[in-house]
């Protein structure tokens, strides 16, 4: 019963954020070809989402953008192509190309979509944090790069797509919106804030928002207890400063999965959950990602 409540409650408050997110819907049509472009904005930090309509055949369309593939699969009905593009939280803005490719077609020139990046003012976030966090001792630094290549090396990595549902909330409580704020510790500018945090207390079960394979489940030096889930299709999750954690590496998750409990490992100034999300290497807001994966929404048409 306990836990019927705990999704019911995350159902609710997932149903919240997409009922309130605008969507913006772009059309490109060329001989042969329709490309969909869907989202909730056309800003640093936002996921899009890509439908190709086509006479593709089992082989099926190709797509670029930022100078990456965009991995393409069949939606439920079988009726297009979809796939999932990142514009990163620093992207500058302006107008990038998402090319397609139909190369057994007859008419092979690829086709271009235009996508129209439009800036967006971050916040400002300023933390008190114990000094060794802001400025570590050389063996610490040391362990800090060591642990971020390696991150780096798992998000580049593609495997196929794992997920078949919309994207949902890894706990009970409503996020903050925090992501993108340019973040100052101890009087010292920082990266900006790539996740969402979630101000639940201490010990609160985290669940999977997604299912997926568990890459990374450790300790590490700014994250504190990380799980980390590769979801297929260049998208990885990154849940943060957890008190213990309950999966291992290997393990296969789905959706409601519990990885472990909310804590304050790592740089964390009290008990919370940092959720955040990087697809094709690009950090992107999860709350975006959420409207993004749900194809229930009712777009408007835009540009």
């Amino acid at each position: 019963m306990d836990d019927i409540r705990v999704f019911r409650r995350i159902y609710t408050i997932v149903a919240v954020l997409t009922a309130s997110a605008a969507t913006l819907t772009v059309a490109h049509a060329q001989p042969g070809i329709e490309v969909v472009l869907v989202a909730r904005a056309m800003q640093p930090g936002e996921v899009v989402r890509v439908e190709v309509t086509c006479a593709c055949g089992e082989v099926g369309p190709r797509a670029r953008a930022f100078g990456l593939d965009v991995p393409l699969a069949l939606s439920p009905d079988g009726a297009r192509w979809q796939g999932l593009v990142g514009l990163d939280v620093d992207v500058v803005p302006g107008v990038y190309a998402l090319v397609v490719d139909v190369p057994h077609q007859q008419d092979a020139r690829p086709r271009e979509t235009p996508l129209r990046v439009h800036p967006k003012q971050f916040s400002t976030r300023v933390l008190r944090v114990s000094p060794e966090f802001v400025d570590p001792p050389a063996d610490l630094l040391d362990r800090a790069r060591r642990e971020a290549s390696l991150l780096e090396r798992l998000f580049k990595t593609i495997t196929r797509r794992a997920w078949d549902r919309p994207f949902g909330l890894p706990l009970t409580s409503p996020p903050t919106h925090n992501f993108g704020s340019r973040s100052v510790f101890n009087a010292q500018r920082r990266n900006p804030h790539a996740g969402i945090d979630f101000n639940s207390p201490a010990g609160t079960v985290v669940i999977a928002p997604a299912a997926g394979t568990v890459v990374l489940a450790s300790d590490l030096f700014f994250t504190g207890n990380t799980v980390v889930i590769d979801h297929g299709a260049g998208l990885y999750s990154l849940l943060a400063h957890l008190s213990s954690m309950t999966v291992a590496m290997g393990d296969v998750v789905s959706v409601g999965t519990e990885l472990g409990h909310v804590g304050a490992t790592g740089r964390a100034t009290g008990p919370h959950l940092h959720w955040g999300v990087r697809l094709n290497g690009a950090r992107v807001d999860p709350l975006s990602l959420i409207v993004a994966t749900n194809e229930h929404l009712e777009p408007r048409a835009g540009r």
